[in-house]
Parts: structure tokens; C-alpha cells; sequence
């Protein structure tokens, strides 16, 4: 028998590991996660002279954030957390876009994107709306969807509620910056001159966010878990 047959099956052990970690890192072309950080270079100074930092309290620009972070760390967790919170909104959003564009109004989400006070250049760059649930499907396909997404993403939407609640201004708040957002991620209702009175305040606040996790986050995530396979290291958990 061939002594050096084993030594050679030994050796090439770490060579396969070796070449299953590569094919991990590279889930995602390189040309993708570029084009993502050079936008989001674009759009994030854009956005703070127009708008200011806090408008980076709403879900979908965080989502946004989160989403090009996650493709270069190429962490389903990440991606997964996104898809859960913006994918049904975005929808929505397009949704209400679409009505707009003809003419019609339905829940106003979207109206910001026909004032002509705001430069069609960074309207431009607001339809990210429209691609980003495309790109997150996609990354979803790549990396696989992580579970644990529906709890990571609740305390997220918490925590980006506690400060939109806490440290920014309500609907009907008049700002010096016309831009700037108000009532944002509508903890206020969605009617942006003046806020709800159908409730107490705070009580809307947690009822909403609970809305949300009813209608929007849980049915996401149940459908995300059977459309799409675990990822790697945790299907072998």
C-alpha cells in the first residue's frame, strides 16, 4: 500500500477548508458591494445637507445603511434584519409612488418625491426605494436568511422608535429646515400637520410599533424562512 496516498488526503484538508472559506467570502461580486459604498457615498452627503442626520432615523434609509454594511461583511444576519423590516413597507411605498405618478393620492407616503423644491438629483436618489427590496431578494438568495433576523430587527425598530420619540420633532412641528423630517417612521400618525388623537400619545407609539410587528415583520420573516435556506453555518447548527 501507498504510505504517502494518506498523507496526501491529510494535507489536502486544509486546502478544501481553505477553498470553502474563500467561496464564502465571495457570495457577493466585489462590482456590487463597489457600487453600493459609492453610492451611499453619494447619497449620504446629499441627504445630511438636505435633509439632516436624523433623517437617518427612518427604517429605510437605516435599512439602507445596514444593507450595504452587510454586503461587505457578507452577513446574512444583516441582510436578513433589513428584509424583514423594509420589504412590505417598500412596497407600500411603491405602491403609493406609483399613484402619485398618476396623478391620484393615496397615503401621501411618497409625495415628497414630486415637490419641485427638492432637486431632482436627490429625488433621484430617493429611489433606492424602489431597488432596494430587488437587491435585498437577491442577497437573500446569495446568502441565505438568518432567523434570527424577526428578533434583531424588533429591538432595532424599538430603539429607532425610543429617539424618533424622544429626540425628534412631532407632525405639525415647524423646523427652519423645510426639509428636515418630522414625524418620522409616523409615531405620530400619518398625517404629517398635526399628530393622531385617536389615543394617548405613548400608548400609540407601542400600539404601532406592534402593528407593525403583527402585519409587516412577523409575516416577512415566516415567508423569508420558508423561501430561502439558512445560512451555511447555521443549517449546520
Amino acid at each position: 500500500m501507498n504510505s504517502e496516498a494518506p498523507a496526501t488526503v491529510i494535507e489536502a484538508i486544509p486546502i478544501a477548508a481553505d477553498e470553502q472559506r474563500a467561496a464564502r467570502q465571495h457570495r457577493i461580486p466585489l462590482a456590487a458591494k463597489v457600487a453600493a459604498i459609492v453610492f451611499l457615498a453619494i447619497l449620504v452627503p446629499v441627504y445630511l445637507h438636505t435633509y439632516g442626520p436624523s433623517n437617518f432615523l427612518w427604517f429605510c434609509d437605516a435599512a439602507l445603511v445596514l444593507t450595504v454594511a452587510g454586503m461587505w461583511l457578507e452577513s446574512p444576519l444583516l441582510i436578513s434584519m433589513c428584509a424583514v423590516g423594509i420589504l412590505l413597507p417598500q412596497c407600500l411605498w411603491l405602491v403609493d409612488f406609483g399613484i402619485n405618478f398618476l396623478g391620484f393620492h393615496f397615503l401621501n407616503l411618497t409625495s415628497y418625491m414630486f415637490d419641485p423644491h427638492l432637486s431632482l438629483f436627490t429625488r433621484g436618489l430617493s429611489l433606492f426605494h424602489g431597488w432596494l427590496p430587488l437587491l435585498l431578494v437577491w442577497l437573500l438568495f446569495r446568502l441565505g436568511y438568518d432567523k434570527r433576523a424577526l428578533p434583531a430587527w424588533t429591538i432595532l425598530a424599538a430603539m429607532l422608535f425610543f429617539v424618533c420619540y424622544f429626540f425628534t420633532p412631532p407632525a405639525g412641528a415647524h423646523l427652519a429646515n423645510v426639509n428636515a423630517p418630522i414625524n418620522i417612521n409616523y409615531l405620530y400618525g400619518f398625517n404629517d400637520q398635526q399628530p393622531q388623537q385617536w389615543v394617548n400619545q405613548s400608548l400609540y407609539v407601542i400600539l404601532w410599533l406592534g402593528v407593525l410587528w403583527l402585519v409587516a415583520f412577523l409575516p416577512t420573516h415566516l415567508a423569508l424562512r420558508k423561501i430561502f435556506a439558512a445560512p451555511p453555518q447555521a443549517a449546520g447548527r
